[in-house]
């Protein structure tokens, strides 16, 4: 897709909407933020995009591409709010979901709470059937049982079906069939096969994310056509494309068949943006810190790399605590989301103590300062309080917001029960939230063996930079960047993204053993499936990249070893093997002498590129910004009141510097510089914000 055309991009998230759109040169040319209507998100995602295209001067009928992502199947999943989802299974496995992993995820905690797996045993059913691991009929399908199972799905009120049998990854001739049987017979029902889903071994994690397909399919199917026909309606003749949360775009009708793939899909646009940004600075260390009106978003990029992953999980009944919910394996960007955004909820609980979040206000009601009904105070309310935000220049001035009721709800609700006055209670407020968003940094950062007091931030979304300096204070952090139009970072992100599609595939090998003949075959296949995918959204070159997840004998998980491109011969074996102990040894210190080594699964993605940002341009020569205003804010170092330079960011040029304290104003954020921090302006418009104990700016 030409840059030259106009494009559109909208991320839809807890509490706002995000509209981007691009002129005729490929830059951006209009932002807005517009609240987002749960009742029916489309509804937000119009009002936001007529404005943008108002600004621009443009109509639907000149844009050429349309990318939208959204944290609707992410919400449906936590909140429960998803179809009636029955289990297909192989006779004599019907406890899959009810055995898991077979041990606790707390072994001692006599009060723990299981995870939500959303289909009980009352909705699991089984049919005569069997496949071995390597795809050879045991027992062939009994068709004859389908009659019994189609009465076993009516009398359960079935609204969605999950078929997940024995070792379909190697051999999917029977769920097809059994879906085809089904799907003839009760043409109403949604049907997910787990070969299409997730066809990789491990039964426990491929049925769980089966069945989250199969939850969120009647919901996610009825919105995406109703975005589409709504859009439609307005003159939109372009193709629609949506963002996949492993940071790649996809055709509305891969997203309606395996909507499991956009969970995440908004933030996933955001750390997209940041390892761009991590490019185009010459950032080959850096965190992704994307905060927004409902949670914050943290992710590790290294080499311009967002941090991946193959599995993660959903709805965790014990928050920070791996193994308490609901695992799926789909190619995702790999973060830490907190409940942490400006929507989020202060309150004092019975033992005399604050807390924030992990509750949002969401957009309905919304903070205090909204005047939509909310009466708890939230973290928005507690930047207006101390003075970071402009009441008149909120949401680029279309958005009413009023400190006084903000000030009255941070005293009732904090204030008094704290003996702190407004001021007092807004400190405490921003203090858990910043230091919450610290401690989840430093645990990612130690979960990947990696410290962040080498990375440099690059922070966006609503809150984003209105928060950087006080949480990279916090985290250790003394280098930060803010790319232009941070506001709506994500919805900028899903611009830069390629059209993607990646596919994970089962086929047991060892090394020394390798049947070369059947992988070659299996990634030609995988290619092929791939490439059709892509090429339904998108048309160019298409870039293949091969990954094998291999392991030493006997143990349970993988690690990532790239191959070469074309067919694998005898030759490449040796260079595998180095590639594999060269990765372990970079994980566990060491490799392990005399062991074989076998691989489990096969990946291949299929991407066609986007160009590379412009490089940066050599530094401009520093010139102080003399601020034309000031406003009174209370400093979050000293907690006193000062003075801050108050600095339209419309109005900075390259190599311009600013001081802290300084509130750098744009339409969807607001840059709080605090003290001992100071900012330069680049050549491409990105803020570089220092920490002055770390050298000049």
């Amino acid at each position: 897709m030409s840059n030259s055309v106009p494009r559109i991009a909208v991320d839809i998230g807890g509490t706002f909407t995000d509209s981007v759109v691009t002129g005729p040169t490929g830059c951006i040319a209009a932002t807005a933020k517009t609240l987002t209507t749960h009742d029916r998100p489309a509804e937000g995602a119009l009002a936001g995009v007529d404005r943008v295209l108002q600004d621009a001067g443009l109509g639907l009928g000149q844009i050429g591409g349309m990318i939208h992502g959204t944290t609707l199947a992410t919400n449906a999943l936590i909140e429960r709010r998803g179809a009636q989802v029955a289990c297909v299974l192989t006779r004599g496995f019907r406890d899959i979901l009810e055995i898991a992993y077979e041990r606790r995820y707390a072994q001692y905690d006599i009060n723990l709470e299981k995870p939500d797996l959303i289909v009980p045993r009352s909705r699991c059913f089984t049919v005569p059937e069997r496949v071995a691991a390597d795809g050879q009929i045991l027992t062939p399908l009994d068709e004859g049982a389908v009659a019994e199972l189609l009465v076993q799905l009516d009398d359960c009120g079935a609204e969605a079906v999950a078929i997940c049998l024995m070792h379909a990854y190697a051999n999917p001739l029977h769920e097809r069939r059994l879906a085809q049987l089904i799907g003839q017979a009760r043409p109403s029902l949604s049907i997910s096969i787990s070969s299409e889903v997730s066809p990789e071994a491990r039964e426990f994690d491929r049925l769980c994310t089966t069945v989250a397909n199969a939850y969120i399919q009647p919901m996610m199917a009825r919105y995406l056509a109703d975005f589409a026909d709504s859009f439609a309606g307005r003159g939109l003749s372009c193709p629609i494309l949506m963002m996949t949360a492993g940071g790649g775009m996809t055709t509305l009708e891969t997203a309606a068949r395996l909507p499991i793939r956009l969970v995440e899909s908004g933030p996933a646009g955001g750390a997209i943006l940041a390892a761009r940004l991590a490019r185009q600075c010459g950032l080959d260390r850096a965190l992704s810190c994307d905060m927004g009106g409902t949670t914050a978003k943290l992710c590790l990029i290294d080499d311009y790399r967002p941090q991946t992953a193959r599995r993660f999980e959903i709805a965790r009944a014990q928050r920070f605590i791996k193994g308490s919910g609901m695992p799926v394996r789909i190619p995702v960007i790999e973060m830490i989301e907190i409940g942490a955004g400006g929507g989020s909820i202060a309150s004092v609980d019975r033992l005399g103590r604050l807390a924030v979040g992990p509750e949002s206000a969401g957009s309905q009601p919304g903070p205090v300062s909204f005047g939509r009904g909310g009466t708890q105070p939230t973290v928005t309310d507690a930047d207006l309080a101390l003075g970071l935000i402009d009441p008149a220049r909120f949401a680029g001035g279309r958005l009413n917001v009023d400190r006084p009721s903000a000030e009255g709800a941070l005293v009732t609700e904090i204030g008094t029960p704290l003996g702190l006055d407004a001021h007092g209670a807004a400190e405490g407020v921003a203090e858990i939230v910043d230091e919450a968003m610290a401690s989840a940094g430093r645990m990612h950062a130690v979960e990947s063996g990696k410290d962040l007091s080498g990375c440099t931030m690059i922070a966006f979304g609503g809150n984003g930079p209105l928060h950087a300096t006080r949480l990279a204070r916090r985290a250790g952090v003394r280098r930060i960047v803010i790319p232009p139009d941070p506001g709506v970072g994500s919805a900028v992100g899903f611009l830069s993204a390629p059209v993607s599609f990646e596919i994970v595939r089962s086929l047991y090998q060892v090394l020394d053993a390798m049947d070369l003949a059947a992988v070659n075959a299996l990634l030609a296949a995988l290619a092929d499936q791939a490439a059709g995918v892509v090429q339904a959204g998108a048309s160019g070159p298409i870039a293949y990249t091969r990954t094998a997840f291999a392991r030493y004998r006997g143990q349970g998980h993988e690690i990532e070893v790239p191959l070469p491109p074309g067919d694998l011969a005898d030759t490449d074996l040796p260079a595998l093997r180095q590639a594999f102990e060269t990765a372990y040894a970079a994980q566990f210190s060491r490799p392990v002498p005399g062991m074989q080594i076998e691989i489990l699964n096969w990946a291949l993605s299929a991407a066609i590129q986007v160009g590379d940002p412009p490089a940066a341009d050599k530094p401009q020569r520093a010139a102080p910004m003399a601020a034309s205003a000031t406003r009174t804010i209370r400093c979050d170092v000293t907690g006193q009141d000062v003075a801050a330079q108050v600095v339209a960011r419309s109005a900075l040029t390259p190599g311009m510097t600013i001081q802290g304290p300084a509130l750098i104003q744009e339409p969807q954020t607001t840059t709080f510089l605090s003290v001992g921090w100071a900012a330069k302006v680049d050549a491409h418009g990105n803020l570089h914000l220092h920490n002055q104990a770390s050298g000049q700016v």
